[in-house]
């Protein structure tokens, strides 16, 4: 199968055309025409991913590994040296980020994951009301995310409404209206903002809470006919 026609079917399910100004999602590595013979669905890829993988793979991720303009190719460094790999074994890359944030990936953690029911979504924040603890809430999110602990911001006792935004979202949070912002990645600055705003922010992890891009990726891929592999690439952190 061609990549324009795999694009095409993905593009139908979550627009490219979606996707933030300052993204870089899209065929990354390979062209149109080409054909390929294996698609594996990963959050991101590793070195380790394309020494086992076979030629003529497509890979679909979920963050792009061109972010920023390359101006060289230096092959001892990232991301560079993926791609030397990736031109040598004739892998190609296709991207769905923030488009995919919005289109699925939010909603499927917010439901599906950790068992919410959305009430609103604004491009990516998803909103639900109701009445939790702190213990629970918390409790609820170390199971449902396999987490042995979380990072919190002005926790509060009684909690009505609850955001989420995957990966990395701290900068959303302007546009957060709720009691509690769950997301990944917040810097010191940021939790310093949301604690004199009085806004109970908890660190649910980047790679914890958008390693489940495979699965939707995955259910996708076979609604639209389309038959690949996960290969699940390795947390970069370890807990120790």
């Amino acid at each position: 199968m061609k990549i324009e026609e795999i694009y095409n079917r993905v593009d139908s399910i979550s627009p490219f055309e979606q996707q933030e100004k300052w993204d870089n999602s899209g065929l990354l590595v390979g062209e149109m025409n080409r054909e390929v013979e294996h698609i594996v669905v990963a959050l991101d890829i590793d070195e380790a991913m394309l020494k086992n993988a076979k030629e003529d793979t497509l890979f679909i991720v979920h963050h792009p590994l061109i972010f920023s303009g390359l101006k060289k190719l230096d092959y001892s460094v990232y991301p560079a040296n993926l791609l030397e790999m990736m031109v040598q074994k004739r892998l190609s890359l296709l991207a769905l980020h923030t488009n995919f944030d919005k289109t699925h990936l939010n909603a499927y953690v917010f439901e599906k994951v950790l068992g919410f029911k959305k009430e609103t979504q604004n491009d990516f924040v998803c909103k639900v009301t109701g009445l939790w603890s702190k213990e629970e809430l918390l409790k609820h999110l170390k199971s449902k995310l396999n987490l042995e602990t979380l990072r919190v911001v002005s926790p509060k006792n009684k909690i009505t409404s609850i955001a989420l935004t995957t990966g990395a979202g701290a900068s959303l949070m302007d546009e957060v209206d709720a009691d509690c912002f769950l997301t990944g990645d917040i810097k010191y600055h940021d939790a310093m903002k949301a604690m004199s705003q009085n806004l109970m922010m908890v660190d649910i992890g980047h790679y914890e809470s958008e390693q489940y891009f495979v699965n939707v990726m995955m259910e996708e891929l076979e609604n639209l006919g389309l038959f690949g592999i996960i290969s699940q690439s390795q947390n970069p952190f370890e807990i120790s």
